[in-house]
């Protein structure tokens, strides 16, 4: 059974890869877009259901599961804001933030009572990024709602999250094929990540500027 959720595992993760992919450079908005988007994140939820069974099942690799919830995670809230295009509380969304941290804050202590025996800027990037998001989901309520639609920053927060899912799964993905390159293996990926996220936001602002100055009367 375990060589079978580590293959389903593998499978869907190299697929997600390769869907996600699709999504990132095709255009935004897209048919081809919207159904890889929808496809990676189906193929999201077998990683993150299957990661879960391998850490708390059979016992494997607890780091992962910081990467599992944190990739969820950000694919789950990047989809829900997508979908809301509002910052309206949601239960739904306020009880996912709640068990991710839950989730992190067992990690830790797990991570405690071993001690640390994975590299620090692994840990600390990863832990970061969870508790970064999860912070700014719930203060996000606190921004005016016409100000929230006015600017996008719903759009702001989906290429983040998006993006941050792929690079989280692209990360896991290396580090495990590459083991032997770690840690330069799993935070590079990350890196790489984040140089796409500003890169489309920088985009996404400049045109949003332009398509604003075409609405304006001449």
């Amino acid at each position: 059974m375990h060589s079978v959720n580590i293959f389903i595992h593998v499978l869907s993760g190299s697929l997600a890869l390769i869907i996600g992919l699709i999504a990132l450079l095709s255009t935004k908005g897209g048919k081809l877009h919207n159904a890889s988007g929808r496809l990676f994140l189906k193929l999201m939820i077998v990683v993150i259901l299957t990661g879960l069974i391998g850490v708390l099942v059979f016992g494997r690799n607890t780091f992962l599961l910081v990467i599992t919830v944190l990739s969820g995670y950000v694919a789950f809230s990047g989809y829900r804001v997508l979908n809301n295009k509002a910052n309206q509380p949601k239960l739904l969304d306020m009880l996912v933030a709640i068990m991710s941290l839950a989730v992190l804050g067992y990690f830790l202590y797990y991570m405690k009572s071993i001690g640390m025996f994975w590299a620090p800027v692994v840990i600390y990037s990863a832990v970061g990024a969870l508790v970064f998001v999860i912070t700014y989901d719930f203060v996000r309520y606190f921004i005016p709602k016409e100000k929230y639609r006015k600017h996008r920053i719903w759009l702001y927060e989906h290429i983040y999250k998006m993006t941050s899912a792929f690079g989280g799964l692209l990360a896991a993905f290396s580090g495990t094929v590459f083991e032997e390159y770690q840690p330069h293996s799993q935070y590079l990926p990350s890196a790489l990540a984040m140089i796409i996220i500003f890169g489309f936001m920088i985009y996404t602002y400049k045109f949003g500027l332009r398509r604003e100055k075409l609405r304006k009367p001449s």
